[in-house]
């Protein structure tokens, strides 16, 4: 007997391998399809990610352009900082600028840290903002009144 023509309950032992092929092929093709969809659904999830946050980017350049406006930029400075454009009077002249460049940057103070002002006990610590004095806020204690009496 070959293997051809080999029979098991009823049926050719060639005829079961192909059927246990075909399952497992069908099996395989199933487990591809379903894995190649979720990273389609991944895909898709990354692309709408990444389509939001471009959105978000325009929206943050626009943001920045209104913001940088020269314009809007002098308003501010104006009314907020009384700047207010250097008129020709202050400007310096040829002679000046030669001057300032032998003179050098000027000297920079030492700044004080704010730790050691507060070991030192100065008053001034650059960053540090002085605390109140201790009268800006008294505190008032309630004190109580005696019910005042009703006339009839």
């Amino acid at each position: 007997m070959s293997v051809f023509t080999r029979r098991v309950r009823g049926f050719r032992l060639l005829d079961l391998v192909g059927i246990g092929l075909l399952v497992t092929v069908i099996v395989g093709v199933y487990l591809a399809k379903t894995l190649a969809g979720r990273e389609r659904a991944e895909i898709a999830k990354i692309e709408r990610q990444i389509k939001t946050e471009k959105a978000r980017i325009r929206l943050l350049q626009a943001e920045v352009a209104h913001l940088e406006q020269p314009g809007r930029l002098e308003r501010l400075s104006v009314t907020y900082l009384k700047m207010e454009p250097v008129t020709a009077h202050r400007e310096a002249t040829p002679d000046q600028i030669i001057d300032l460049a032998r003179a050098g940057p000027p000297k920079k103070a030492k700044a004080v840290s704010a730790v050691a002002g507060l070991i030192d006990g100065s008053n001034g610590v650059p960053g540090v903002p002085p605390p109140p004095p201790a009268e800006a806020n008294p505190v008032r204690v309630a004190q109580a009144q005696a019910p005042a009496k009703v006339a009839r």
